[in-house]
């Protein structure tokens, strides 16, 4: 059997589609015809899950290398905070926050921890936001 020919001739019958779609019963659907409508108990296995966390992550991480001059020397746990909060809001987004990068790159944790929740993202996601800023507060 080849699978390769399976893949193609799937790939050509179910389309592609990068965001949720109504298939042709009016069901949920993404990428290659694969159901994610809980009225007909879709959804996507943990193990793509874990592909799409791990392949975000990567992302995140790139970017904020390219964007952060000194992303790699920074403490690890500074690394983390930024990467969870890029994750979240997207890395345009953790670049906004100017005053907290400024005060990580003078290396003042306390300061950079105070700005990080004085936010608008604090006030939305406020324990998440407490737990990121901690680990600024007390890196290195």
């Amino acid at each position: 059997m080849n699978i390769e020919e399976i893949l193609e001739a799937l790939r050509k019958d179910e389309g592609w589609s990068a965001f949720v779609y109504d298939d042709s019963l009016g069901y949920k659907t993404i990428g290659y015809g694969f159901l994610v409508d809980e009225k007909k108990s879709g959804g996507i296995p943990k193990e793509v899950g874990e592909f799409w966390l791990r392949y975000n992550v990567d992302g995140v991480i790139n970017n904020l290398r390219r964007n952060l001059k000194n992303f790699a020397d920074m403490p690890e746990d500074i690394q983390h905070a930024l990467v969870n909060m890029a994750y979240q809001m997207g890395t345009t987004g953790l670049l906004s926050f100017k005053k907290m990068l400024a005060a990580i790159e003078a290396k003042n944790y306390e300061l950079a921890a105070h700005e990080a929740l004085d936010s608008r993202w604090a006030t939305q996601t406020p324990n998440r936001a407490q737990r990121i800023a901690n680990m600024i507060r007390y890196a290195g």
